[in-house]
């Protein structure tokens, strides 16, 4: 029993699946298109959002112990849980992003390694393949489903909003709201229609994919560059007004609130790792995939940094407790021309993460499809543009309708629950590969093996203890749904039975 459901794919039988005729992907992305795909997924709203709530610090009510982080409930006691503090980074928080940069560079390299050795398609899920055994991918593979679903319906959502501030700001019109909000909020009906703008977007991201990935890579090329011409006008705009003196204390709350802050934004750095769902088609994974993973890492490290810095020293830290803390400095400087650039970069930067998510996905449905763990038709390739064009088809209507239906935004949790988990999975398949299989070459190599991928895996179960318990049972129940999926059906039809 466990000898099959433990078993490993080769990592030769991995490479030589992914030429087979009719199943083969177009090998045409460079480094440079790498590091645009990983910007594109990793830099969204959450820098122009996310900057002021770690700054300025936020009290949590929780209704109830399943509000409560894990951490919190081990440490205090499910008693002791109604309302805590979070303490703000203050000026510091640009520490906050450094330091977040630096823990997560050591899963990057961990990516890095994996990915020059397997450059196939599907990420965590094939890595676990030929580690860590069949029902372990299967997991993986269907925790990554999870993550990519559930985050692009919550950027969906946010979407349609920020679209409606821009074409207000700028066209002064507005989407009626019954076409343009979701159907259910908080479990109760809003009045709204049906979000339409979610679904449209998705569908149009969908028919890009599906033409192939030059074009989806051209057009995420272009976003990128909007996006980075948004934060940098933002940031050399802004640096006119910086005061100085808002910069002082620089840690009001000492490390206590450098390390709180640095909670609050890692989520802003999930995404370096949908680089490595390109690897089947990189033209050199072994030398591209690396360099496109550590360099989307560094880049974004600077780009906070910098957003960091500048939003504090135009605002007193204690004033940026709100939804917008970027658009309202800049409203409150009078500087309305940059911050209807900053909500265009920001609406072009959520677009860009959905395109990128997407393809994401799409390529986990192809990899499981065609490993014989989900139906043979996810793993159909279009016959002229070379693409999993029924994967990407049903992966954009299985986000774009239930976007325009629900409020998913109390379901973003998920998608980090997920993203800590593969996390995981990546750092742990390093050390095992290391010990099974050290002949392999490596186009990269994590130095002080295993030291840095238990720091790695350290810091990612931390940070999952800080969720809340409600995501964990809600992460378990999805894991339950899969394990009968894999027992009832995928098991039985594996390439490997």
């Amino acid at each position: 029993m466990a000898g099959g459901l433990f078993r490993t794919k080769s990592i030769e039988a991995l490479v030589s699946a992914s030429d087979q005729e009719g199943r083969r992907l177009r090998r045409s992305l460079g480094p440079w298109s790498l590091t645009a795909l990983g910007l594109g997924a990793v830099i969204g709203s959450g820098i122009f959002v996310l900057t002021g709530t770690a700054a300025a610090g936020e009290t949590l009510s929780f209704h109830s112990v399943l509000h409560a982080p894990v951490l919190d409930l081990l440490v205090y006691g499910p008693g002791a849980i109604s309302t805590i503090g979070r303490p703000g980074a203050g000026p510091a928080i640009a520490l906050s992003f450094v330091l977040v940069g630096f823990a997560c560079a050591f899963a990057a390299l961990c990516f890095a390694e994996l990915a020059s050795m397997i450059p196939v398609a599907g990420s965590t899920y094939t890595y676990a393949y030929a580690t860590l055994g069949e029902i372990v991918a299967w997991i993986i593979g269907w925790d990554l489903i999870l993550e990519y679903a559930v985050s692009n319906m919550a950027v969906a959502v946010g979407f349609s909003a920020y679209l409606n501030d821009v074409l207000d700001n700028v066209f002064g019109f507005r989407i009626p709201r019954e076409l343009s909000e979701p159907m259910i909020a908080g479990g109760q009906f809003t009045g709204a229609w049906f979000n339409l703008p979610t679904l449209i977007v998705l569908l149009i991201l969908t028919w890009l994919l599906v033409r192939g990935i030059r074009e989806s890579s051209g057009a995420n090329n272009v976003m990128v560059m909007v996006k980075l011409g948004a934060i940098l006008l933002f940031v050399f705009a802004a640096s006119r007004a910086v005061d100085t003196a808002n910069w002082r204390p620089f840690m009001p709350n000492g490390i206590q609130g450098v390390l709180t802050g640095g909670a609050i934004v890692f989520f802003t750095y999930i995404g370096f790792d949908s680089v490595s769902t390109a690897a089947e088609e990189t033209r050199r994974p072994q030398r591209d995939l690396p360099i496109g993973i550590i360099a989307t890492l560094a880049i974004c490290t600077v780009l906070y940094t910098s957003v960091a810095l500048t939003l504090t020293g135009i605002a007193n830290w204690t004033t940026l407790a709100n939804a917008a803390p970027v658009a309202n400095a800049l409203k409150a400087l009078g500087y309305d021309t940059v911050r209807q650039w900053v909500s265009i970069g920001a609406v072009v930067g959520m677009v860009s993460s959905l395109l990128v998510y997407q393809y994401g996905q799409a390529r986990v449905w192809f990899a499981m499809s065609r490993d014989r763990l989900l139906p043979a038709v996810f793993s159909r390739v279009h016959p002229v543009h070379r693409t999993p064009h029924v994967s990407t088809w049903v992966a954009g209507l299985a986000v774009g309708i239930p976007a325009g239906i629900w409020d998913i935004g109390t379901f973003a949790d998920l998608s980090n629950i997920g993203t800590l988990f593969a996390f995981i999975i990546v750092s742990t398949g390093v050390i095992v590969l290391r010990k099974r299989r050290p002949d392999l070459p490596r186009g990269f190599r994590v130095p002080l093996v295993p030291w840095l991928p238990l720091v790695s895996i350290v810091f990612c179960l931390v940070l999952m203890l800080s969720l809340p318990l409600q995501t964990w049972i809600r992460f378990m129940i999805w894991l339950a749904i899969g394990m009968a999926i894999y027992f009832s059906f995928s098991r039985k039809r594996s390439g490997l039975a």
